[in-house]
């Protein structure tokens, strides 16, 4: 019990930090050259919506491969 909450801790923390970081990356896009002049709440909620999407789909990637790997072992057994 106690490997499947630190498990659920580690991914929690990957979510965060993949967001986080992804957040960060985006600032470097210009969005205000995209989006509609006078619209800078749904500009700043898309924003904060793709930095979530990106950081879900970068931090399970990366936890789908990690725990793959860690699989591989059984099919040496």
């Amino acid at each position: 019990m106690q490997n499947i909450g630190i498990q659920a801790l580690i991914t929690l923390a990957c979510y965060f930090v993949f967001t986080g970081v992804s957040f960060w990356a985006l600032q470097a896009v210009r969005f205000d050259q995209l989006l509609r002049r006078g619209h800078v709440p749904q500009a700043q909620t898309l924003f904060i919506i793709l930095a979530a999407v990106l950081g879900y789909l970068c931090s399970s990637f990366f936890l789908n491969f990690i725990d793959n790997t860690r699989n591989l072992i059984f099919l040496l057994r």
